[in-house]
């Protein structure tokens, strides 16, 4: 196992330096600078050419690049143009908020999708089975930012249940420990659902297939043979050898529920990465946008690790080929 996850960082560290400098080139080459976005009425020509060359944005693009690379090799990722303050701390601040999000929608795409496949795997062809097939592909064809806003007109604005946006209601701090814990709850629903129900559809479809292709194995019918219930055989003989697949697409879908939050963390106010982030491109804060993606990729990059270490768990001869 050591010597595995070993193995894969080494790969990996290339994979990271290769992520932040295509985001670099983008950032830089895109037009416009963050002095650019700034609307001041005394912001005279002459006093935002002062501005970036304070920033260091007058600068070789090699020149700027450079210096980036060798202070974040440091752990230096800079100040925030649009927080004034270090981006390590800004970071600080909306890395729990986003952990947080993301732990929940995966934890709903795997519990959910479990359910549902179970479900339909029962009684192939059967109507549940058929009502899940058409729900998991309507869903699952549907972008976050969509199912976000259907979720917010319907439990929010409509039948009033949960709260549109933020991650507290105001006044929250002035509620007990068990208030605060039911407030924030109430907040992650709506946001978590809009992340999770995609890949629960996903996984659903793909652990249903599984199901199927287990049953037909020799060790089910032989348990089959020995008399054993139905519901034993699916859920101890059946599931275990059918979540290897989602075992893998289990670090697939990191990605994209890191890429999904940034929308719907934007349309929930939800203070994670994905708001940073989205106020960082916003105001062309190039060194909050680096730190940002480096973090993500970095996250994402430990998640497959996860991700993979799991799947030799579950299958020694996965384990023993690598």
């Amino acid at each position: 196992m050591t010597r595995i996850a070993i193995r894969r960082l080494v790969t990996l560290v290339p994979l990271v330096w290769l992520v932040v400098t295509v985001t670099f080139l983008v950032v830089q080459l895109a037009p416009g600078s963050y002095a650019d976005t700034l609307d001041h009425p005394r912001l005279t020509p002459e006093a935002r050419q002062n501005l970036r060359a304070s920033y260091g944005l007058d600068r070789p693009l090699g020149e700027q690049y450079l210096r980036w690379l060798a202070a974040a090799a440091t752990g230096n990722l800079g100040s925030s143009y649009l927080f004034k303050e270090p981006v390590i701390r800004v970071i600080g601040r909306a890395l729990p908020p986003t952990l947080l999000l993301a732990g929940t929608a995966l934890l709903l795409d795997l519990l959910l999708g479990v359910l549902l496949a179970v479900a339909a795997a029962r009684r192939p062809y059967g109507w549940v089975d058929r009502l899940t097939t058409v729900l998991g592909l309507g869903i699952y064809g549907l972008p976050s930012f969509w199912i976000a806003g259907l979720l917010i007109l319907v439990f929010a604005l409509g039948l009033g249940w949960l709260p549109a946006s933020h991650m507290h209601s105001v006044g929250a701090g002035e509620l007990s420990a068990p208030g605060r814990l039911i407030d924030l709850l109430r907040h992650l629903v709506l946001p978590a659902l809009s992340l999770g129900l995609v890949g629960a559809a996903a996984t659903a479809r793909l652990l249903r297939a599984t199901l199927l292709e287990a049953r037909a194995s020799r060790f089910v019918l032989a348990a089959t043979a020995r008399g054993l219930s139905p519901r034993r055989i699916l859920w101890v003989h059946s599931l275990r050898p059918a979540l290897l697949p989602v075992i893998t697409a289990f670090g697939l879908a990191l990605p994209m529920v890191f890429s999904g939050s940034v929308v719907v963390e934007s349309v929930f106010s939800w203070p994670g990465m994905g708001m940073a982030l989205w106020r960082a491109a916003e105001a062309r804060d190039i060194p909050l946008v680096m730190g940002l993606t480096l973090v993500g990729a970095a996250a994402v990059i430990v998640g497959s690790l996860i991700a993979d270490l799991l799947y030799a768990v579950a299958d020694p001869r996965a384990r023993e080929e690598r």
